[in-house]
């Protein structure tokens, strides 16, 4: 294990059918102000909408609400639920819905007592946060960006095409979350298929840093395998329990900073999608699985052991006879079989990207320096480029 670190995570997790009924407690624990945070309506039309409610009125809570949270929700967006929250000095925010909202409702949380524009502070500036905290309480109704048990919050300029994401401390982490797998089944298959490789996303953008024995190592390739098993019983069955059971869990245990203990993490093939998602608005997971197999085409050569390693214990590589380059190498043709098994989209073209975006998106991705090689500009241009 790499350094000293500290492990903290202060997420209380509610998991399975009846995961609701404990939102009564919870709610017993804050004031009588809460401001309920939801996206386009899909809670409502599945019923969700009025449990919940019905929840909050029993508990005696005023409820100030905050609809419309879309996907890559946007610093306008974020501007308007600070109002919200501050001029009705509310006492918890409820998120119900995806990663998005989750999001939204930690970025509202720093932002709505903040003193200067929290864009500038938060996202350009990166700066922690220094002043009142609104508590934030999570219904997950996606899975995928494991926002329900991290301090992560992703908020989009489209007049600068920058889509940034803040990773906050335990102190911005939600106070609670609420999981049950069957509110995910009636999530198209696309994005319930963008949520399962944002998860792997995580997962192997962890793994593929540092080069030490390290038990985080060993803890992913377990959720790998897990979720390689578990998507593909999915895509055949989207209600099937187990499966969708299994995959909500990995997606919060794979970025909960449990497995980043002890690794210096790469998270570029994000910083890549994070800026194609900047000028497309595409989905998510969609981003990062079009310039995933370039990217790690490029990195194999730099970090050939771990890549030898993911082929033989994740993929299990027949690694008889052959050298590491080409156990590493069949080792990425699975995961690319896998990618298109599923359905992903593999390529930046079918995103709407345009050769002519390449340098803006370039210039909007920002390099991380925990991956077995630093990226110059021109080499994330020439990703970017074998990624159309």
């Amino acid at each position: 294990m790499l350094g000293n670190f500290v492990y903290h995570n202060p997420t209380k997790l509610y998991f399975g059918p009846d995961a609701l009924d404990s939102l009564k407690q919870e709610l017993q624990q804050y004031g009588p102000k809460v401001q309920l945070i939801y996206g386009k309506g899909s809670i409502k039309r599945s019923g969700l909408y009025d449990q919940i409610v019905a929840i909050l009125q029993q508990c005696g809570k005023q409820v100030f609400e905050d609809a419309g949270v879309m996907p890559n929700p946007t610093v306008d967006k974020l501007y308007e639920g600070c109002r919200i929250a501050k001029q009705n000095d509310v006492d918890l925010l409820l998120a119900v819905g995806g990663g998005s909202v989750c999001d939204y409702a930690k970025a509202v949380s720093v932002s709505a007592h903040c003193t200067e524009d929290p864009w500038d502070k938060y996202y350009l500036r990166m700066q922690d946060v220094d002043n009142k905290i609104i508590p934030v309480g999570c219904v997950l109704t996606m899975v995928g960006t494991g926002s329900e048990m991290n301090g992560g919050a992703v908020i989009t300029d489209p007049k600068t095409k920058l889509k940034i994401g803040h990773v906050f401390g335990p102190n911005v982490f939600p106070k609670f979350s609420i999981m049950n797998p069957e509110w995910t089944y009636s999530l198209p298959k696309y994005q319930m298929v963008a949520g399962i490789y944002d998860i792997m996303s995580h997962i192997i953008e962890q793994y593929f840093s540092g080069d030490d024995d390290n038990t985080s190592d060993y803890l992913a390739e377990g959720l790998l395998r897990s979720l390689i098993h578990s998507s593909r019983i999915a895509v055949q069955d989207t209600q099937n329990y187990e499966a969708r059971s299994n995959i909500m869990w990995t997606a919060t245990w794979a970025l909960n900073t449990l497995i980043n203990r002890g690794k210096p993490c790469d998270f570029m093939v994000h910083k890549m999608g994070q800026s194609v998602g900047g000028y497309t608005d595409a989905t998510h997971g969609m981003t990062l699985a079009a310039v995933s197999m370039a990217y790690y085409r490029f990195l194999l050569p730099y970090g050939l052991p771990k890549f030898k390693r993911y082929a033989v214990n994740v993929w299990q590589v027949d690694a008889t006879d052959k050298t590491d380059e080409q156990i590493a190498a069949e080792g990425l043709q699975h995961m690319e079989a896998w990618m298109r098994e599923i359905g992903l989209v593999m390529n930046l073209t079918e995103l709407g990207v345009t050769e002519q975006m390449i340098d803006g998106i370039a210039d909007g991705t920002f390099i991380n320096r925990g991956g077995y090689k630093i990226l110059t500009r021109e080499e994330v241009v020439t990703i970017l480029k074998q990624s159309l």
